[in-house]
């Protein structure tokens, strides 16, 4: 005689037969999709530690350039940081979506937070994209001379949000990185160290030529300057003439920041050697020289005149009374 289960009895029954049926279609059909998300996930993952890996020898081999290394070993850990995190929140709602779990109040929730914060943080994240060009595309290292924003001197820091920048009276200038528009790197392949030489009109200018021509090539193989200066030097020759006064351009190739050093050392050369030969450095065409001579006797105008004595105006005679009847 067949009895009739009790009802704790069929519900056991139903539930054993619903999680059998659910584990069957999960090892079916959400099993795999699992293991494909985690499997495309461990490969990406691998792929990003392949390249950082390769940045990091790559900064090790810069030996000679510490800036560079410093640079490439920031790239690769924001690299990877940025990387891993968007791999684990992509593999979160792949699992989120397998377990059947509704996304649409996570992601609304997130979306309403993202926006917030994206307008709340709208500069910050200006500084840190500009950053992270600057340091890719190596458009200036810690220690170079660079004008950016208007402002020129020495990069004492770099990093993906700020630029520290100090000028040559010591004044520390922090300009945020989305502020910088134009980079003017003055400490790269070589610097160019122009100078005009003021002569005057009555020099001949073939022979101020030739020794402005021997003046730079004596600096050019002096053992102190040999290794700065990079080309021959180029005498320009007669670049302005203003009254009297005539300029004289030549132009140097040196070392990045290594200008200033060469260029004092030629003007000191230039005036010994101008001075030694007679040859005469030229005046403002602006300057007027008076030169006052002392006066002749001939000289309508060096006679003084005798100071005029003040006239005198006598005193009245007082009146005399008429004599009383």
């Amino acid at each position: 005689m067949h009895v009739p289960p009790t009802p704790n009895e069929r519900i056991s029954q139903i539930l054993s037969r619903d999680w059998h049926a659910d584990i069957l279609e999960f090892l079916r059909t959400d099993l795999p999709r699992l293991c494909a998300v985690l499997l495309l996930a461990f490969v990406l993952q691998r792929l990003v530690a392949f390249f950082v890996g390769r940045m990091v020898r790559l900064a090790e081999r810069q030996v000679d350039n510490p800036q560079r290394a410093s640079q490439l070993r920031t790239m690769a850990a924001i690299i990877r940081a940025t990387s891993y995190g968007i791999l684990g929140f992509i593999v979160l709602l792949h699992v989120l979506s397998v377990f059947s779990i509704d996304l649409t109040p996570l992601l609304a929730s997130a979306g309403v937070v993202g926006v917030g914060i994206g307008l709340g943080a709208q500069s910050i994240f200006k500084d840190v994209l500009n950053g992270i060009f600057i340091l890719v595309e190596d458009q200036y290292n810690v220690g170079e001379i660079v004008k950016l924003a208007g402002l020129q001197g020495t990069v004492e820091d770099l990093s993906l949000r700020i630029t520290r920048l100090r000028d040559a009276d010591g004044t520390l200038y922090i300009i945020p990185n989305s502020q910088i528009g134009t980079v003017s790197n003055l400490s790269r392949d070589f610097a160019l160290a122009s100078l005009s030489v003021s002569v005057d009109a009555s020099a001949n200018p073939d022979r101020v030529m030739d020794t402005l021509r021997t003046v730079a090539a004596g600096i050019r193989v002096d053992p102190a300057f040999g290794q700065i200066i990079l080309s021959e030097p180029n005498i320009l020759g007669v670049d302005r003439i203003s009254g009297r006064e005539i300029l004289y351009a030549l132009n140097l190739r040196v070392r990045p920041n290594q200008r200033d050093a060469v260029l004092r050392e030629l003007r000191r050369r230039i005036v010994l050697t101008f001075e030694s030969s007679a040859i005469p450095l030229g005046n403002e065409s602006s300057l007027l020289i008076l030169a006052k001579d002392p006066p002749g006797p001939s000289d309508p105008w060096s006679h003084t005149l005798p100071n005029p004595q003040p006239a005198t105006v006598p005193e009245a005679s007082p009146a005399t009374e008429p004599p009383s009847s």
